[in-house]
């Protein structure tokens, strides 16, 4: 019988990856595993690139140094699978370059290949010219490049700076079910039939809501889960049918509790995966404010140019329009763009991009030389009450105002989005800044076009602010939608990162806020009966909220689309090109979840 301690030990497929290999010391001998990046057959001498996940290395092949492996490396090609073995040695002083691991080369002694590989479908390439539709189709190959390799890399670090954080205060990872029951959570859910229980279907999440409620009920006092949530609704660059969140619930803990762990958590990330220390802690700014000053409820302030009422400095303007709707009771907002100055093309460009906001019109106000310019110059009566204002607002009086007139909501909405635009093309906006804010004290209600004709304005188990909980007596859908809630929105650079809020946890409370949004006490206690008994044995105070890890890691690599950011994304229509889902079931799965294609 052969002894265990008698087996040898296989040989290494690698001993180092290339990071590995570019910071040992020259001369390190070793075996490199990987695919062919480039091949150039110098007749004598073979040059080859060899990629790993780790980086790139140049490997020289020399017949005067092993015949056999330049006779093996003829045949190699792109994106064959190899191993080479050997050592570094110093790169000739006129070939030496500035990126990690050009001060070396890699002498090769042996060549192995591991696996050859057909003509590929593109180049894997950083400045990749095959189509999105394609790079997904063949995603395993778009996966190789760089780029890719960055982002997936970023990606955990993210997580993982986030899951040792938490750790370290107390918190513990909990997982919650995949298949659970349909709740109101504003979008559609994804619906799975059952086959033990025909006719009858489960959802899918789309977020653990519920779910971390209880457990704070049960005790366990502080969660998190990097949860897996789906919704069925139309997609955008910055949304996917399935994402990833970083979910997170606390109980007894005040508001600036729950913000400093999750301005801890963002510190930690940013220091991991960027090397950089982000300001503390983020300001805050109420949810009304948001509006009148960026026409936003998740505003861009790496640059200024905030709305300003200009009412009163619009008297100046005498023009019979501009006064009849100001007697009307209308309002004039506007936005100084400092250094803008427009063009008559640029100005009806402008103008169009207003109308199809909403604006009725554009008025503009150029401040840029001894007499003001724009579409309303020659009505002022004076012009340093606009200039003063700009003074006031920006610190500069020379650039253009942009203004219009309406009703205050529609002026906000308006100006919001202009600003941005604006903002973008004028380049006011520092690209190389973090501006992190908590926006605050949203409404409790949105307005909606269909009885009760209110809906909520995040999900239906915010807690409303004491000082406004006696409203949801009345009826009046204006009653209701004044009722102030303690949520919070993370927002950065303009896109929101997170959600959360204090939650109700109070049964007769939560049934009151339920009811308004049209659920008869039946329908309550059909979907969140077990919800709410869980209340009945007692609920201690907390918060939480959900944080897109997509978007999170969309932010850090400064994307735009967050398929990048995601190892197998979906298409804008919701499927995947390299499984072809979704797609047909066979007639025998119909007959056995007992249901019927129509």
């Amino acid at each position: 019988m052969t002894s265990v301690n008698s087996i040898k030990p296989a040989p290494a497929i690698r001993t180092h990856n290339i990071e590995q290999i570019i910071h040992a010391p020259i001369g390190e001998t070793a075996r490199l595993c990987g695919w062919v990046q480039h091949r150039r057959d110098l007749g004598q001498l073979i040059f080859i690139t060899l990629r790993d996940r780790w980086g790139e290395m140049q490997c020289v092949i020399d017949p005067a140094h092993s015949e056999a492996a330049h006779a093996l490396a003829e045949g190699l090609r792109n994106e064959y699978v190899v191993a080479f073995s050997g050592a570094t040695r110093p790169r000739p002083e006129k070939e030496v370059r500035a990126y990690p691991g050009g001060d070396r080369e890699f002498l090769v002694d042996g060549v192995e290949l591991l696996t050859a590989a057909e003509p590929l479908p593109f180049n894997v390439e950083e400045d990749v010219k095959a189509s999105e539709e394609l790079r997904l189709k063949y995603r395993y190959i778009d996966l190789r490049r760089r780029a890719m390799v960055r982002a997936m890399t970023i990606r955990h670090k993210c997580v993982s700076a986030i899951r040792s954080y938490l750790n370290s205060h107390g918190f513990l990872e909990i997982e919650t079910p995949m298949l659970a029951r349909a709740t109101p959570e504003g979008a559609r859910d994804y619906v799975v039939p059952s086959r033990v229980h025909p006719g009858e279907f489960y959802a899918l999440p789309q977020s653990p809501q519920l779910y971390k409620q209880v457990l704070m009920c049960s005790g366990l006092d502080r969660y998190y889960q990097i949860a897996r949530c789906l919704r069925d609704e139309d997609l955008r660059g910055n949304r996917q049918p399935e994402h990833t969140q970083l979910d997170l619930e606390m109980s007894c803990a005040t508001r600036d509790e729950l913000f400093s762990i999750a301005e801890g958590a963002m510190h930690a990330v940013w220091r991991e995966c960027l090397g950089e220390e982000l300001p503390h802690p983020f300001p805050r700014l109420p949810y009304r404010e948001a509006m009148a000053l960026y026409g936003s409820d998740k505003p861009d302030l790496r640059f200024g140019s905030r709305i300003v009422e200009l009412s009163g400095q619009a008297q100046c303007i005498d023009a019979a329009w501009l006064k009849s709707d100001l007697e009307l009771g209308k309002c004039v907002h506007g936005i100084f763009i400092p250094g803008a100055s427009l063009s008559r093309k640029q100005y009806d460009e402008w103008t169009a991009q207003a109308k199809e906001l909403g604006a009725g019109g554009l008025m503009t106000i150029e401040l840029s030389g001894e007499e003001p310019k724009g579409s309303v110059a020659k009505f002022l009566t004076d012009s340093l009450a606009f200039a003063q204002a700009a003074e006031s607002a920006e610190g500069n009086a020379h650039g253009t105002w942009f203004m219009v007139v309406g009703d205050t909501p529609s002026n906000y909405k308006v100006l919001g989005q202009l600003r941005l635009a604006l903002g973008r093309e004028f380049k006011l906006i520092d690209e190389g800044k973090w501006a992190f804010l908590w926006v605050v004290d949203f409404p409790l209600y949105e307005a909606s076009d269909e009885p009760p004709y209110v809906t909520p304005s995040h999900h239906p188990f915010t807690m409303p602010v004491a000082e406004d909980q006696h409203k949801l007596e009345s009826e009046d859908p204006a009653e209701l939608l004044s009722i102030r809630s303690d949520n919070y929105d993370l927002v950065l650079n303009g896109v929101e990162m997170s959600s959360g809020s204090l939650r109700i946890n109070k049964p007769d409370l939560q049934l009151k806020v339920l009811r308004r949004i049209g659920l008869s006490d039946e329908q309550i206690e059909d979907r969140f009966g077990w919800f709410l008994g869980a209340y009945r044995y007692g609920a201690p105070p907390h918060r939480g909220f959900g944080q897109g890890i997509d978007r999170l890691v969309m932010s850090l690599l400064s994307l735009d689309n967050i398929r990048e950011v995601i190892a197998f994304p979906k298409t804008a229509s919701a499927q995947c090109p390299l499984t072809g889902a979704p797609a047909p079931i066979d007639d025998a799965q119909w007959s056995e979840l007992g249901i019927k294609s129509r």
